[in-house]
């Protein structure tokens, strides 16, 4: 958790109807490697922590006899909830309105326990030392993120980027010009350093893999004003009665860049830690 910011449960209010329109995919390859990387036999338990709308648990729970997918925000609860009851993970998957630092809260063990862009936002030292308590023997914490300092130009692509540092200046034109989170701020935005808080926790390793991106995207005005509003500097809650106006402006500016209305992009890449339990495995309960 960010020095100096205090949690709260307007972080991301408003962001879960966003979420699976405005948000990039993750790379193609991402589940297919953890299922590599993880080997489960299908009959094991695997934990979300920050689990969003289910973006990672769901298209990882064939893997799994269960997947529980924990989150302090209810439209995201309400969300996974939704998604899950479309699709073949309807019977395996449970979701938990839940800060992290409230764990255990009787959730029993598990073989994985994934924290996909979630981290970030914890008491890390507290909730990686619970975590640490539930996995089993030869368990494994997986810690998903984008890949740092890559390049994802889109030349060769028929439309133009999405204008990144104008949407950032529009977005302090309405919110001010540090970082807003719920209802608190982050001068020096989110911590890093998870390498040092996994190790206290007692966590062996980490074995690190990338998994390319850079497959082109094509977006849409809707795609793009859904990725702004599924942020947490820029979530719906934070706007309170100019919501309206900042949408109108977002999309009078995308539209300036973009008569057509459509712009490239590319898919992130991502960067896998993986970190074990002492032990061999054994299954899940």
């Amino acid at each position: 958790m960010a020095e100096g910011w205090t949690w709260d449960e307007t972080l991301f209010a408003g962001t879960a109807v966003h979420y699976g329109r405005g948000r990039p995919p993750y790379a193609p390859a991402l589940v297919p490697r953890l299922a590599e990387l993880l080997a489960p036999d299908g009959t094991g338990r695997l934990l979300d922590v920050g689990c969003g709308p289910g973006t990672l648990t769901l298209p990882l729970s064939h893997l799994f006899a269960e997947v529980v997918g924990v989150d302090p925000d209810p439209g995201m609860i309400a969300e996974a909830a939704r998604r899950a009851a479309c699709g073949e993970a309807a019977g395996r998957a449970r979701w938990v309105r839940l800060r992290a630092e409230d764990l255990p809260a009787g959730l029993g063990t598990f073989g994985v326990a994934v924290f996909a862009q979630s981290f970030h936002w914890m008491d890390r030292d507290l909730v990686a030392a619970t975590v640490h308590r539930m996995l089993e023997p030869g368990g494994a914490l997986v810690h998903v993120s984008d890949l740092k300092g890559e390049r994802r130009g889109v030349e060769g692509l028929p439309y133009p980027a999405v204008p990144h540092p104008a949407v950032v200046e529009l977005v302090k034109e309405y919110l001010g010009p540090v970082r807003r989170a719920g209802r608190g701020v982050l001068p020096r935005g989110t911590p890093s350093g998870e390498a040092a808080v996994l190790a206290r926790a007692g966590f062996l390793g980490p074995e690190r893999h990338v998994v390319p991106g850079g497959q082109a995207l094509e977006r849409d005005v809707d795609d793009v004003v859904a990725w702004v509003l599924s942020m947490s500097s820029s979530a719906p809650g934070l706007f309170g009665e100019h919501l309206g106006a900042f949408e109108a402006d977002l999309r009078e500016l995308l539209r300036s860049r973009s008569p057509e209305g459509r712009f490239s992009a590319r898919v992130p890449g991502n960067e896998v830690f993986v970190w074990r339990t002492p032990g061999p495995a054994a299954p899940s309960r």
